[in-house]
């Protein structure tokens, strides 16, 4: 009889153990939900960088008001031989600035959308975030006679709802992985050794073309030097996600780290 009810216990608290392990397991599935699920494939994805051997960069740039930064940036990149970069330009600076829009063009860089107004679209209801998509690529088509397909979210902000907007509107959400934090005047060398440091195989970079970045065309010299010194090449986003397999990293807002949803002007 003893050696039954030992027998018995021993078996009971295997189960117990069992069971805690299983409540446990289904706890942590629940409560990280978000993050699990938007790691399926079929689940809409931001782009941070793309995982790759090769030593190719993009260097990006966001540009919502000003006419003073754009022309020195791009002289910089034609004197560097910088042949490829992208553009991420709101239409409300499109449609004031067509002849800018236009020396991007000319200088074969590659232009996405920055979106219409300057806003948080995670504020705002899913029919905003779909009118402030589609006003800005009409807008952005219109000037360029191209339609973007990339799109920068005004001040690197979203969430899922957003993301899936996009998505549905056939964009791909572009983020960044390196922040120079160029608009905020942090001195030339700062911004040049933020990104130098920063810098990876497959990287996005985050610089700014709007007239608050008061320093970026000096830092640009050294940045692209630098970068070439360590054999980075320059590409476009569209070249950098299409000449590799894996579409880089997919985040929901709930994992975007604070520092990476600093305002981008």
């Amino acid at each position: 009889m003893n050696a039954f009810f030992v027998f018995k216990a021993s078996k009971i608290k295997k189960y117990f153990f069992l069971t805690i392990a299983l409540v446990f397991a289904v706890g942590v599935i629940y409560s990280e939900r978000d993050n699990i699920t938007v790691f399926a494939p079929q689940q809409p994805i931001a782009i941070y960088n793309v995982p790759t051997d090769k030593n190719v960069i993009a260097l990006t740039f966001d540009i919502s008001w000003g006419d003073k930064r754009l022309e020195p940036i791009l002289d910089v990149l034609e004197e560097k031989g910088v042949k490829s970069a992208t553009f991420f330009v709101s239409s409300v600076w499109s449609q004031s600035h067509p002849e800018l829009v236009k020396k991007i063009q000319d200088a074969g860089y590659e232009i996405g959308s920055h979106g219409h107004k300057h806003d948080n679209y995670s504020t705002l209801t899913d029919d905003e975030i779909r009118s402030q998509i589609t006003t800005a690529h009409s807008i952005i088509a219109d000037v360029t006679g191209k339609a973007p397909n990339l799109i920068r979210l005004p001040n690197g902000d979203f969430d899922k709802r957003v993301l899936k907007i996009a998505t549905e509107l056939e964009y791909q959400v572009i983020q960044w992985d390196t922040d120079s934090m160029d608009w905020l005047s942090l001195g030339t060398d700062k911004i040049a050794d933020r990104v130098i440091s920063r810098a990876h195989p497959g990287d996005i970079i985050l610089l700014h073309a709007s007239d608050s970045a008061t320093q970026t065309h000096l830092a640009l010299p050294i940045i692209v030097d630098e970068l070439r010194n360590k054999g980075f090449d320059f590409v476009s986003v569209t070249d950098l996600i299409t000449q590799t397999e894996s579409q880089g990293e997919a985040v929901t807002s709930s994992s975007v780290s604070s520092s990476k949803l600093l305002s981008a002007q």
